[in-house]
């Protein structure tokens, strides 16, 4: 009888091990295959831990005061999100083509961007290069198509988030150091980008794997731009959500800018004259026609919310743009 119970035991414990290796999510980079496609994304870890948001350029006053803040591990895209990604999403018939298979009908009832009336690229091409001029409704529907198709939370940063990373443990203007001479060597900015977009990964990562995270092209986050929240910042994954359709936080600064204008705490918004050009009453909730120095790159947190949750995310309603 003994035995069969340490039978029994050992049989319990060899399935409790086995659900625990299935189930348990490795914090470590790895690559994202969208299914039915060769496309595919790199995302790394970062570690969750506190650091100094802000600084005390007295040139940027919405910078101040530097404040201590927490933050919890998430994954981010190694890469801005770049043209054959965001394309699938964009373009069903693209997309439809491309794929191996069907794409299945929740992902096929997916509301999708209008089809642009323009170039989106202004010109400057698609191959490895960043996509570009989505609004923030937009960027946050590519993450809800992701979502149908990987079955994983994908989302935008928030602001604390995207300064965490871009800092990578320092404290200083740049992840490398002060000196702006050398930003050249980490970024497409106005000194080197020949006013034009370039292919993502093309210049050195900052510590923690993150290529481009100043220059080629800003990156939305999920916040609301006020220039005085860090006077009453939460300390813990502080977050502001978006209660109205500007302004919104960018970071990063883009190919157009110098550097100067750029640094690891320099916070940048999103203005309605990006929509000038736009012909259209309401003007589209899914594109900015004079924004092609705007993207975006992937957040994935470690502990996801609940489903509910996830849903409130993508299934906000697109304030009206008139």
């Amino acid at each position: 009888m003994l035995f069969r119970y340490r039978i029994l035991l050992l049989f319990i414990v060899a399935l409790f091990t086995a659900w625990i290796l299935k189930n348990r999510v490795l914090f470590e980079a790895y690559t994202q295959v969208i299914p039915g496609t060769q496309v595919k994304f790199t995302m790394v870890p970062i570690p969750g831990g506190s650091f100094l948001m802000g600084s005390a350029n007295k040139k940027y006053s919405d910078e101040t005061p530097a404040h201590r803040v927490e933050i919890e591990p998430f994954w981010m895209g190694t890469h801005e999100v770049t043209w054959d990604a965001f394309e699938l999403f964009l373009d069903k018939n693209y997309e439809t083509a491309i794929s191996e298979g069907p794409i299945g009908q929740v992902v096929d009832g997916l509301s999708r961007p209008s089809l642009p009336y323009l170039d989106m690229t202004f010109g400057m091409g698609k191959e490895g290069k960043p996509a570009i001029g989505m609004t923030q409704y937009g960027a946050i529907q590519y993450c809800h198509w992701l979502y149908l198709k990987t079955g994983i939370f994908y989302r935008l940063p928030t602001e604390a988030e995207w300064e965490y990373a871009a800092k990578a443990g320092t404290e200083s203007t740049y992840f490398f150091g002060e000196d702006a001479d050398k930003l050249s060597e980490y970024a497409w900015i106005g000194e080197n980008s020949n006013e034009s977009t370039q292919k993502v990964g093309s210049k050195k990562a900052n510590p923690w794997g993150l290529f481009d995270i100043y220059g080629n092209v800003m990156e939305w986050t999920s916040d609301q731009y006020e220039a005085d929240f860090y006077e009453r910042s939460p300390e813990k994954n502080p977050q502001n959500p978006s209660i109205k359709l500007y302004p919104r936080v960018v970071r990063g600064g883009s190919y157009k800018h110098k550097a100067e204008e750029i640094s690891s705490a320099r916070r940048f918004q999103s203005e309605p004259k990006w929509k000038q050009l736009d012909p259209q009453i309401p003007k589209s909730q899914w594109w900015f026609p004079e924004a092609p120095f705007l993207g975006m790159r992937l957040v994935r947190p470690l502990n996801p919310p609940s489903p509910e949750e996830i849903k409130a995310y993508y299934t906000k309603a697109p304030i009206d743009d008139y």
